[in-house]
């Protein structure tokens, strides 16, 4: 794994809210490594945002604004529904 990828996999696992360290870094173990550059430009620019405006974009309390309704969002919103194994 390169460095960037390695510095987004930090940053999503260890976010300082349990719940957000889990999905996040969850999705980011799972497909970090086959995203293009766009997607993790997409992911970069949503992890700067507070786990609290996450998880209500995540689990639909708030609309998703328009500059994080990406297609890394609808793979992070399907990635939350997915059963664990």
């Amino acid at each position: 794994m390169d460095d960037r990828r390695k510095r987004i996999l930090y940053r999503a696992k260890l976010r300082g809210m349990k719940e957000t360290d889990l999905i996040l870094g969850g999705f980011a173990e799972e497909f970090l490594a086959g995203m293009s550059d766009i997607e993790l430009d997409q992911f970069e620019t949503l992890l700067e945002e507070p786990d609290a405006h996450i998880m209500d974009w995540l689990f639909n309390r708030k609309p998703v604004p328009a500059e994080y309704d990406t297609p890394i969002m609808t793979r992070l919103k399907d990635f939350r529904l997915m059963p664990p194994e």
